[in-house]
C-alpha cells in the first residue's frame, strides 16, 4: 500500500479491545492501534487512564486507503459498534475513559462526522439523543501491547467478554447483523 495515500481516523467506543476488530480485516485497512486520546496527560498508562481523572477515553487509530475505504464507510461501521445514546460509557464498561466520540483530523472528516450524526439521529433508530461527541483530533497514545490485537491473542476470552458485556446483543437487536468473533 502506498502510505502517502493513508489517512487517519480515530474513533471511542467504550473498551477498544471491542473496536479493532470490526476494521482490522477490512480492504484498505492498513493498521487498527488501540490506545488513549483526549486527554491533558503525555503518555498514560490503562490503569491512570481507568481512574477517569486523565480527560483521555480508550480510543482505536486507524489507517486506512480512502481510495479502497472511504471514510464514510468507516463511519457507518463505527455507529455500528456503539450505543451513540449512552453518555456514562459503553456497555458494562463505565466512567468518563469510555464515553464515545469521533476525533476528526481534517475538515472534511468533521462535515462527513457531522452529516452522518444527522443521518443516525433523523432515522428513528434510537428514541434517545445521539450524544456521541465530534472533536478534533488531539495527541494519540498506543496503549501498551496486551491491549493491542486482543480479539486475535485471546479470542474466546474476547468472544465471552463482546457477549457478555452486553456489546453483541446491542448490535444484533439494532443493527440485525451477526457480530464478528
Amino acid at each position: 500500500m502506498n502510505m502517502s495515500k493513508l489517512e487517519w481516523a480515530t474513533f471511542a467506543g467504550g473498551c477498544f479491545w471491542c473496536m479493532i476488530e470490526p476494521f482490522d480485516s477490512q480492504p484498505g485497512i492498513e493498521q487498527v492501534i488501540s490506545g488513549y486520546t483526549g486527554g491533558k496527560s503525555v503518555n498514560p498508562t490503562y490503569e491512570e487512564v481507568c481512574t477517569g481523572t486523565t480527560g483521555h477515553v480508550e480510543a482505536v487509530q486507524i489507517s486506512f486507503d480512502s481510495r479502497l475505504f472511504p471514510y464514510e464507510k468507516l463511519l457507518n461501521l463505527y455507529w455500528q459498534q456503539i450505543d451513540p445514546t449512552d453518555a456514562g460509557g459503553q456497555f458494562r464498561s463505565r466512567g468518563p475513559s469510555y464515553q464515545t466520540a469521533i476525533f476528526y483530523h481534517t475538515e472534511k472528516q468533521r462535515h462527513l462526522a457531522e452529516e452522518s450524526k444527522r443521518r443516525l439521529e433523523a432515522s428513528g433508530k434510537f428514541n434517545r439523543p445521539i450524544v456521541t461527541q465530534i472533536l478534533p483530533a488531539a495527541a494519540f497514545f498506543p496503549a501498551e501491547e496486551e491491549h493491542q490485537n486482543y480479539y486475535k491473542k485471546n479470542p474466546d476470552a474476547y468472544a465471552a467478554f463482546k457477549e457478555e458485556s452486553g456489546r453483541a446483543p446491542f448490535i444484533r437487536k439494532y443493527w440485525k447483523e451477526k457480530t464478528h468473533r
